[in-house]
């Protein structure tokens, strides 16, 4: 534990240094750059990297061909992430001569993530392009340190991973010579702010977030939208193209094949306010990969790999009252069944922000969610699903309460909550952006501590018999953007977790990451 501690030291000390040399390069840089454009480049020395004749040449090699190229770097460490328990894996410290495993403390990760894509634009007829972009994410593992890592125990690790197409579609605008744009294939879609439809493919993290699907986006006015969406998701990979040096233990959903609809309205034609209501219908099934290890398990959790037929109304309102406030309000009701069960639910979203239109651009908010838990002893569920909004979103606090949740329910699956937070954000020097967070975090319902639930699995956390209160979880984030071409992110988070958990397993966690983006 004191090893543990210390390196929590050095990782906080060190960014304490890198923050503060990039503040004052920053600082230097507002204070001594002019207002022509040349002169500000001079002092952004990435900036030539993406600049002149032969970058051009890439984005453009012939007629009807454009490319183009991102590199994503990223370092995270995590500390009691999904034990809260700061013993966890001591026990192990010795080899075991069965397996021949030599481990340190399992709370502490620490891993380097580097993510390339390529993408093309083909023009096949005035108003049809077929698009597509290849993907490679590899690793770099530093702890936990084991054999099954590296030989020895205790070096680093690389893990090359595939390459994986995450778009390749087709897209004709003025599909029929009608005001619709149609998307045949595998593509990003974000609806709304992304609370329940924005990534297809939580299980492999932000590596993708594909759907593969059609997109209907017709233009009913103006200022008005209705997007008709149908979607077919495999939890295998190589169900429609296998990736290149493809690892048949990956996945791409939570273990189920989905199939769903979408009909989604928006309307802006109400000065300073927009209006969205939607149906989403989404079906899952249990993927091949689940029913094989069901079958040979009785205990297996029915968490992963549901079976589900979701229907969901709900609608959203974002509106600027004035100068200074805004505001946005999002409800969804659902219906239907789960697990051979029928299961409706209730969730919200909203936020309040008052902006000062200051110098440094000083803004504060107040957010509010709730999604509804599954009540004990009831014939039904009452769990509301989040259907494709499982990826880290910022107002929760980032990453760390979806790892949390990873025994819960499973990595993303945020559900049973009352959020209530509060935040700042600002920005003092030129490029920089400041957000803080801070979250408290209820239980719905108690569902862990009752006879029927297991209260927790080897490595997870152990859940109290009649607390609600999950905890505090505090979140800031450091953004530098100085271009369209560069921008890089500092993510801290700490979560202290409450009567919820059981007194064994309180211990604080940990999540931090470095980001950095280059577009070519």
């Amino acid at each position: 534990m004191i090893r543990v501690r210390k390196t929590t030291r050095i990782v906080l000390a060190a960014f304490m240094v890198w923050v503060s040399q990039a503040m004052a390069a920053a600082s230097q840089a507002a204070a001594t750059g002019s207002a022509t454009s040349a002169t500000t480049e001079a002092t952004v020395p990435h900036w030539h990297a993406v600049q002149g004749e032969w970058i051009d040449a890439f984005h453009h090699p012939f007629d009807g061909l454009e490319m183009g190229f991102d590199l994503r770097l990223r370092d995270e460490y995590n500390y009691n992430s999904t034990s809260l328990d700061d013993q966890f894996g001591d026990s192990s410290s010795l080899d075991n001569a069965a397996k021949k495993i030599k481990h340190g403390n399992w709370n502490e990760g620490n891993a380097q993530r580097y993510r390339m894509r390529w993408s093309t634009i083909w023009t096949l007829a005035p108003d049809v392009t077929f698009n597509t972009r290849l993907v490679w994410e590899f690793w770099t593992i530093d702890s936990p340190k084991n054999s099954y890592n590296t030989a020895s125990g205790n070096g680093r690790d690389t893990d090359l991973r595939e390459l994986i197409f995450d778009r390749l579609n087709i897209q004709w605008k003025n599909a029929f010579d009608a005001p619709m744009t149609l998307i045949v294939g595998r593509q990003d879609i974000t609806l709304g702010t992304g609370w329940l439809v924005n990534e297809g493919t939580p299980a492999d993290g932000s590596r993708t977030m594909y759907f593969d699907a059609v997109r209907a986006t017709i233009d009913l006015r103006d200022k008005t939208q209705l997007d008709l969406i149908g979607i077919t998701q495999y939890d295998d990979e190589e169900t429609w193209l296998m990736p290149f040096n493809h690892r048949d233990f990956l996945h791409v959903t939570q273990k189920t094949d989905e199939n769903g609809f979408i009909a989604y309205l928006t309307d802006t034609s109400i000065k300073n306010t927009q209006l969205e209501a939607y149906y989403i219908y989404k079906k899952d099934e249990p993927s091949n990969w689940t029913k094989f290890w069901q079958s040979r398990s009785k205990n297996w959790s029915t968490t992963l790999g549901q079976d589900a037929e979701i229907h969901t109304f709900g609608g959203r309102i974002a509106q600027n009252l004035d100068e200074n406030w805004s505001y946005s309000a999002e409800v969804a009701k659902q219906f239907g069944t789960r697990n051979d069960e029928s299961m409706k639910g209730l969730g919200t979203n909203d936020k309040l922000v008052y902006a000062f239109n200051d110098e440094w651009k000083n803004e504060l908010r107040t957010t509010f969610e709730y999604l509804s838990g599954d009540k004990p002893g009831t014939a039904g569920s009452e769990r509301f699903d989040l259907l494709w909004g499982k990826w880290p979103q910022f107002q929760r606090g980032g990453e760390l309460i979806n790892v949390v949740y990873t025994f819960e329910t499973a990595l993303y699956d945020i559900t049973n909550l009352y959020r209530w937070g509060i935040g700042h954000t600002f920005k003092p020097v030129k490029d920089w952006t400041f957000s803080t967070d801070y979250n408290l975090l209820w239980a719905d319902q108690n569902t862990k501590g009752d006879s029927s639930s297991p209260s927790g699995t080897y490595g997870s956390p152990q859940y109290s018999s009649s607390g609600n209160f999950r905890g505090q979880l505090f979140s800031w984030l450091a953004t530098y953007n100085c271009c369209k071409n560069f921008k890089t992110y500092f993510m801290l988070d700490y979560f202290v977790p409450g009567s919820y958990y059981d007194e064994s397993t309180r211990d604080h966690a940990v999540f931090a990451r470095v980001n950095v983006e280059w577009t070519f």
